[in-house]
């Protein structure tokens, strides 16, 4: 089951001024301007591949892939309010597949209904291995690039822990410790269901950051259903960060806490995710959690 840290509903939470994320823009679009697959990195194995819905290869895409991403203008953001806009991850058709695996249930470990255990309203899945290829992928491509970022945290905030370079050897410590359960889920919200404020912490080994990819269409599929984040700070009301998903595009973020330099030195900070009410439609979100669970 989904660990969670308790959190105050989203009408019981201190809610100071409210900023809304701009996507990062990519220094060099695919041919439609998305990308099918990310790039896994260079020297990468080919993961065992889980076929896609329609029985086909998961849709191909080009080298580029995460290169494109302005990766500086990410790790700022990151920085400065712990989450940052990655834009054009997943083509249409590869956010379609991914959300048809919903009812195929020999693909998931799990299914948890949110409002059974006081997580909101809608329900979602842990993904059983082998992962399908487009995760695996993600996966491994932006740990990759955001190791560094996490281990420049934890020595800010003085947490000894560090993080290999590549995400095998991150999950084989995970594996070492127990936590051998994969975490990467789909998330199934219809009209009136919500995601409460939470943390995604499933053991010892936690890797800080986070991805969560928007897999249906805003306006056409769903209406309301905004990704929110709020920051708790030390003597102060609590910041809220709205982040304006498009379909394929991805929000990184912040698992548990990040630094931040104040007058005094640097001082951690608490965060809490959710997702606000959908109005009408249906809302499927991919999430890619780095550590396994217990």
């Amino acid at each position: 089951m989904k660990a969670r840290a308790p959190a105050p509903r989203f009408d019981q939470a201190h809610i100071a001024p409210l900023r809304t994320l701009t996507p990062t823009p990519l220094q060099s679009p695919s041919k439609d301007g998305r990308l099918s697959t990310p790039y896994v990195g260079e020297g990468a194995t080919a993961p065992r591949r889980s076929p896609s819905p329609s029985g086909r290869r998961w849709p191909e895409g080009p080298d580029e892939g995460l290169a494109t991403l302005e990766w500086p203008a990410i790790e700022r953001e990151l920085d400065a309010y712990g989450c940052a806009i990655a834009p054009k991850l997943l083509s249409p058709e590869t956010c379609r597949e991914l959300a048809a695996l919903y009812p195929e249930d020999t693909r998931f470990r799990s299914r948890v209904v949110m409002g059974s255990h006081g997580f909101g309203k809608g329900e979602y899945k842990y993904f059983a291995y082998p992962l399908p290829e487009p995760i695996v992928a993600l996966r491994r491509g932006f740990y990759s690039r955001l190791a560094a970022v996490a281990d420049r945290w934890n020595e800010a905030m003085g947490v000894s822990v560090r993080y290999p370079a590549e995400h095998e050897s991150f999950l084989a410590r995970c594996h070492q410790a127990g936590q051998k359960r994969p975490t990467p889920l789909l998330l199934r919200y219809g009209p009136g269901d919500y995601n409460c404020l939470h943390q995604d912490v499933y053991g010892e080994h936690l890797f800080p950051l986070q991805l969560a990819i928007l897999l249906s269409e805003p306006g056409h599929d769903f209406t309301g259903g905004e990704f929110v984040l709020t920051e708790q700070r030390p003597r102060m009301q609590s910041r809220a960060e709205v982040a304006p998903l498009t379909q394929g595009d991805g929000v990184i973020f912040a698992v548990r806490e990040r630094p931040v330099q104040g007058t005094r030195g640097t001082y951690r900070v608490n965060l809490r995710h959710g997702v606000s009410r959908i109005k009408s439609g249906e809302r499927f979100t991919l999430g890619i959690i780095f550590h396994d669970a217990t």
